[in-house]
């Protein structure tokens, strides 16, 4: 993933007067031309950028002699996989330089050649029935016969014969494509492929986003920013997005998903003079319903995306309506209808954006985005040549090389006949990304609390102390690392290995620095209390950063080391000194049955656990309601087959429900390790396929009003998927869901296609199975995939 470097020194023969001149670069790997210290251009073969301009027309008074420099990656447009994009990085790549010339560049013949292209894709693909296609067909073959290749006089004469059909106009009724230049950057990729993408891109008016892109181009190419700063100011360079990287749909917190706003608005604030009024997330794996109250908050009422086109089930029904989310905020939302952000200017993809449209009659315009994307690379001048032909021409759709503000402003203007789509745009397809890289998934909820109780302790502990200093520059910086362990590849846990242990680092640093300052703002906020005193009782100081009243058993370590085990009751957002813990109305008993059995109460519910770990029953006592069904079990892990069609980290396929097995290899029979009073425990291991290992403890506390269960994995196998399931006797048609700010309802049926496609969705911190009057939830701390099948609640982990 390093560069290496090439001086390449040139010298124009003087012959070469009044010719353009390129200087040609052909390698496998990803270059950047450097000029005069600053990074000038790109090279990508894969991304159709082999060259670079020295002059349109050599002058006596231009410089024949230079010096460039060539930053060359072992790279390619789509990393360094071996044999499949999707890949892991091969570290034998070696990369080959197969071309490195210099040369006169025939303006005419490229002229000629793109000419030829688009007459020949319409004589072909605008049919038999449609007469344009014999005009085109005919067109090119006069120009074959006018033009001798060896007489660059007839070349005008053959480019006057295109021009006759290209500037044969449309009718007024005619759909308008708006072509946007587009250049889609995986931001755990790097800032290397930003430059090279910055680079390529200039002069060409690309619609970029992510601020953490622009921050990384800031720091490493600073000249190469202030000249993106003036394109800005110029409206050629146009910042879109409003976040701080495209961050996954689903899985970030409320909070996390308004400080992507806050940190990608305020940015593009402060370095462009404006934020964005469009929300630009074209490539991540579904939407949240919450989002267009999000982005409404966030000065956006325009949103694109085209991912909802990968869906393998369902087409979706609308390219261009508007999304209601849960709180009945509305954002006009397009999806071009091209299905792509990576569209080349080719003919067949302007009939196919008018072709796919699935709002016709409603609206006549869509977005067309064309350039090289995923690695980077941007639009090419080639692209821009084959629209430019495309501009108003009889037969095909009208293009104009155009703006995101101008197409949603024209799209608004048309939008009275529109539909509406109310709740979450869910893809169908990618549901594995709600589980993939364990490690991942729990460090960002962790270090998602840890920085809110940071905040909310410094808060109030400025409240306290006017001496405090609230630590917002630090909280800025930790933030900011999370946000962009949030980008829709690291977090999904779709990323190489090496931005996983990047991303493991930077989870590390916000528990360091968070504990840090957390520590800090409790000696602020609790500094008398903190005091020792002399001959005092011992005393705990316990702090509830949560907006409820919360009674609780708590761990502290006593004086000789050991775990003191406490029930205190602390006030919403604040905190208590406990010194005599009180004593619960009825303690926690737990009994060993003759079976091996084991029963737990305490007075709220009571649960019964075979030997092997599995609720055979939870009750809730006042009401004497059972909930788990007869002859059912729940705790129940099962390992399925995890075979995906193509994307492996990605997918979790529908057939995998077909290949269940419930764990019943018991390594360690359940036990007792806490026998009651305050806190009543049991313990169990099982085998889990071939080599993997699952450790649990199951805990009851006093008043508690659910069971704990704390779970290890030592996992070792490949290509498996392991849940857990809760059976649970009620009955609803819909299952209810956390997400970001508020909850969703999910069928627990598969009625429809649209029902079954759901068969793997994700959650926040519960799920909740109710009927009137009765429920159960399932909660996690540290999971989103999940499940709700008929009156089974599963957990993915």
């Amino acid at each position: 993933w390093e560069t290496c470097w090439f001086k390449v020194e040139l010298s124009i023969p003087p012959a070469w007067a009044g010719r353009e001149v390129h200087f040609v670069w052909e390698s496998d790997g990803e270059g950047m031309v450097w000029r005069d210290a600053q990074p000038v251009q790109g090279l990508t073969k894969e991304g159709e950028k082999t060259s670079y301009i020295l002059t349109r027309s050599l002058k006596e008074s231009e410089p024949h002699s230079l010096t460039l420099y060539v930053e060359l990656a072992c790279n390619g447009l789509f990393g360094a996989g071996q044999g499949s994009m999707i890949a892991p990085p091969d570290p034998d790549r070696r990369v080959t330089l197969s071309k490195a010339e210099l040369v006169v560049f025939n303006r005419d013949v490229y002229e000629l050649l793109v000419d030829l292209e688009i007459l020949l894709d319409m004589a072909q693909l605008l049919r038999e029935e449609n007469q344009r296609s014999f005009q085109a067909l005919y067109t090119a073959n006069q120009m074959v016969n006018v033009c001798d290749v060896t007489d660059p006089s007839t070349f005008p004469a053959a480019r006057d014969l295109a021009a006759a059909i290209f500037s044969q106009r449309n009718g007024e009724s005619q759909h308008t494509i708006h072509a946007m230049g587009h250049c889609h950057i995986d931001s755990g990729a790097s800032s290397v492929a930003g430059g090279r993408a910055g680079c390529g891109e200039l002069g060409l008016t690309p619609v970029p986003r992510q601020a953490q892109q622009f921050q990384w181009v800031r720091s490493c190419y600073p000249g190469l920013y202030a000249r993106i700063r003036d394109l800005v100011a110029k409206g050629q360079f146009i910042p879109v997005g409003g976040t701080w990287v495209e961050m996954d749909g689903n899985l970030p917190s409320g909070e996390s998903m308004v400080r992507q706003f806050l940190q990608g608005q305020r940015f593009f604030l402060e370095q462009f003079g404006r934020i964005c009024s469009e929300f630009w997330l074209p490539d991540t794996f579904g939407y949240s319903a919450q989002l267009p109250q999000l982005m409404r908050g966030s000065g956006i009422q325009r949103f694109l995306t085209q991912k909802l086109s990968w869906n393998l089930v369902n087409s979706f029904p609308h390219h261009t309506f508007f999304w209601e989310g849960i709180d009945g905020s509305q954002v006009l939302t397009h999806f071009p209808p091209g299905d792509s952000y990576g569209m080349q200017g080719r003919v067949a993809e302007m009939l196919k954006t008018v072709k796919n449209n699935k709002d016709k009659g409603r609206v006549n315009h869509s977005a067309f985005l064309f350039g090289f994307g995923d690695g980077g690379g941007g639009p090419t001048q080639k692209m821009l040549d084959r629209m430019k032909r495309m501009r108003d021409t009889d037969g095909l759709p009208r293009v104009q090389i155009s703006t995101p503000d101008q197409l949603f402003s024209v799209l608004e203007k048309e939008s009275s006949q529109l539909c509406t789509w109310v709740g979450e745009l869910f893809l169908e397809l990618h549901n594995g990304t709600y589980t993939t890289q364990a490690q991942i998934k729990k460090g960002n909820r962790e270090c998602e609390r840890i920085l809110h109780d940071v905040e909310v302790l410094s808060s109030l502990a400025v409240a306290q102390d006017t001496a405090f200093q609230y630590p917002a520059s630090q909280l800025q910086q930790l933030w900011r690392l999370l946000l962009l362990n949030q980008f829709h590849d690291v977090l999904p846990g779709s990323c190489i290995q090496l931005v996983v242990e990047d991303a493991l680092q930077y989870y590390a640093e916000i528990r360091r620095a968070g504990a840090q300052l957390q520590e800090e703002a409790v000696q602020a906020l609790c500094r008398d209390l903190l005091q020792p005193q002399a001959c005092s009782t011992r005393s705990t100081l316990v702090l509830n950063t949560l907006s409820w009243e919360r009674t609780e058993v708590i761990a502290s370590p006593g004086p000789d080391g050991a775990e003191t085990l406490a029930l205190v009751t602390v006030p919403s957002m604040g905190y208590a000194l406990v010194q005599e813990p009180f004593v619960p109305p009825q303690p926690v008993a737990v009994r060993k049955q003759e079976d091996g059995s084991i029963t737990m109460e305490n007075g709220v519910i009571a649960v019964c656990l075979d030997t092997m770990g599995r609720l055979t029953s939870l009750q809730l006592l006042d009401s004497g309601r059972e909930s788990v069904p007869d002859g059912c079990c729940a705790n129940q892990f099962a390992l399925f087959d995890d075979v995906p069609l193509y994307w492996d980290a990605w997918d979790v396929m529908d057939y995998h429900l077909e290949t269940r097995k419930p764990v019943t290899t018991l390594l360690k029979p359940l036990e007792v390790t806490l026998a009651g009073g305050l806190r009543g425990s049991v313990s169990f291991s099982l085998q889990v396929g071939k080599s993997s290992t699952l450790t649990q403890e199951i805990i009851l506390d006093a008043m508690c009003p659910y069971l704990r269960f704390l779970t290890q994995v030592e996992w070792k196998e490949a290509h498996k998927f392991l849940k857990v399931e809760f059976p649970v006797q009620v009955r609803s048609t819909n299952a209810t869901y956390e997400i970001q700010f508020g909850h969703l309802q999910r069928p627990t049926h598969w009625n429809t296609s649209w029902d079954w496609a759901r068969f793997e969705v994700w959650a926040h911190k519960w799920l909740d199975l109710s009927e009137h009057g009765f429920g159960v939830a399932l909660l996690n701390d540290c999971k989103y995939g999940a499940s709700a099948h008929r009156n089974v609640l599963s957990l993915s982990l």
